[in-house]
């Protein structure tokens, strides 16, 4: 018998990050009226574009599944339809007519998570495919891509375990606090591309207050800087002078700050000719674009320029990591950033990262 996923779709997902939010949870309108258009669905596509098995598929009228998989020309049962705007009552209760599917996957971030968790049967595998800002939890894929080789196999059979939905508090989130706690724990496929739980330990404060000064001291005043959020970047931006936002993405010029936790047009309206971007690798997972800094958009990649990226990061924070990640969306600019990298370590030390 062919397996069966049942498939849903959070359509809001992801629409607050590249628009300065920090998560789109309570926030759509004021997502929308800064600009910001659907992520998720084209993040839907390209997992289920992705898929080499033959699954037969359950799903929401759209916006939540339906109208990607007819894309995708895939056939699907309908077994609930969304109101207008949907909402996560829409997810707890289009979950609950999917009880005995062999896998649900769901596209979107940590809020979608908890929203499954609250109302999924315990003994139903779980999988998630990252669209969201905050994809904190461990029952995430690594990019969409990766998600559709975990279904793959899971078809062929996979040991399951339960992994912790994490419960960030937005609102603290927004005001840079990292505010994280266990909302619970969904079955979920073992494998390689699920990506592990996240340590959020701050950590080796004195090494990244050397890779400030070291980096900081080599930063051209006619350069405008675009600088990634995390403890690391923070540290630069503290040994610069600047009131910059600990999880947000901020812009310097000559020691100044331009903009405070920027938005991606606000990014593009302030580049020059002379940019650069530096970021260091989310903690746990490595990634480096697509996962909390997604102001740093493809359209600002390519205005700055890949030869233009400078990643800094405390050696003891690359041990755990085999690679470094890059989940942008556009499958071809992910190309291109894939391959080596060095990253800054310390004062005239770096290491050599693949990138994938």
């Amino acid at each position: 018998m062919m397996p069966s996923i049942g498939f849903v779709v959070n359509p809001i997902a992801g629409m607050g990050g590249s628009v300065g939010l920090k998560g789109t949870d309570g926030m759509l309108k004021e997502a929308l009226q800064r600009g910001a258009t659907p992520v998720a669905p084209g993040r839907a596509r390209t997992f289920i574009q992705s898929l080499t098995t033959p699954f037969s598929f359950t799903t929401c009228a759209p916006p939540m599944g339906y109208d990607v998989l007819q894309q995708c020309d895939v056939d699907a049962a309908v077994v609930y339809t969304p109101g207008e705007p949907t909402s996560s009552d829409d997810t707890r209760r289009a979950v609950q007519h999917m009880r005995n599917v062999d896998l649900l996957v769901f596209v979107g971030g940590d809020g979608t998570a908890q929203d499954i968790l609250d109302a999924i049967d315990p003994d139903v595998p779980v999988l998630g495919v990252p669209a969201g800002v905050k994809m904190y939890s461990a029952v995430f894929a690594q990019t969409p891509r990766h998600a559709a080789r975990v279904a793959d196999a899971f078809a062929d059979g996979l040991p399951l375990e339960e992994r912790e939905v994490v419960d960030i508090d937005e609102q603290r989130f927004r005001r840079d606090d990292l505010g994280v706690s266990i909302h619970g724990y969904l079955l979920t496929p073992v494998h390689e591309a699920v990506q592990s739980s996240k340590d959020f330990g701050i950590g080796g404060q004195a090494a990244k207050q050397a890779i400030a000064r070291h980096v900081a001291s080599s930063m051209d005043p006619d350069v405008t800087y675009v600088l990634g959020g995390g403890s690391t970047t923070m540290a630069l931006k503290q040994e610069l002078g600047v009131d910059g936002s600990l999880l947000g993405v901020d812009v310097i010029c000559n020691r100044r700050l331009v903009i405070r936790d920027a938005m991606e047009s606000e990014i593009l309206e302030v580049l020059t000719d002379r940019s650069a971007i530096v970021v260091s690798p989310l903690g746990g997972h490595g990634f480096l674009f697509g996962r909390g800094n997604e102001q740093i958009s493809p359209a600002v990649l390519r205005r700055v320029g890949l030869d233009n990226i400078m990643v800094i990061s405390a050696a003891d924070k690359l041990r755990g990591l085999q690679s470094l990640k890059v989940d942008t969306g556009d499958v071809e600019l992910d190309h291109k950033l894939q391959g080596y990298i060095r990253v800054v370590t310390g004062a005239g030390e770096c290491r050599l990262m693949r990138v994938e």
